[in-house]
């Protein structure tokens, strides 16, 4: 894995995310990283995200992780499909068009989650991510989101 996250490539006019923008002080700041044909993060979750479950994280923030880690994910996918370097040209960043989450067992509070992403199709501006939310081994939460290229004349 490399030192930087995806995310810190980011420019700085598309890195105040809530949920992985580096710039975005109040936000989670997840940090994803490039792990093979995947994309991993590991983020502790606060217990102030906890659900109507005692213990364990609500499903929007699961949601949440699962969202932005496919973006980083699909943006480091992309960039690897162009043969393109993080370190001299900025990751295109993506949006999401559709996230689907199925939650498979609660998601314990003060745990560290592992995220892992790989990319089920790329096709031109689209790119399909499946990911996955574990807790001490065990998947949690499963993800397909499609994630659309921003334009670079928005």
């Amino acid at each position: 894995m490399t030192a930087k996250a995806i995310q810190d490539y980011y420019p700085d006019e598309f890195a105040h995310c809530y949920g992985c923008g580096p710039k975005n002080q109040e936000g989670h700041q997840i940090k994803s990283f490039p792990d093979g044909d995947e994309a991993v993060c590991h983020y502790t979750p606060d217990p102030k995200y906890s659900g109507g479950f005692p213990g364990n994280i609500y499903g929007g923030m699961i949601a949440s992780l699962l969202d932005c880690h496919s973006a980083a994910a699909a943006a480091y996918f992309k960039h690897r499909e162009e043969g393109l370097d993080l370190e001299t040209t900025p990751p295109h960043r993506f949006v999401t068009a559709s996230l689907k989450v199925d939650f498979l067992k609660p998601a314990p509070s003060e745990t560290v989650f592992e995220l892992r992403a790989h990319a089920a199709e790329i096709k031109g501006r689209k790119i399909i991510v499946h990911s996955t939310l574990s807790a001490n081994g065990e998947v949690k939460a499963k993800g397909e989101a499609v994630m659309v290229q921003i334009p670079e004349n928005r």
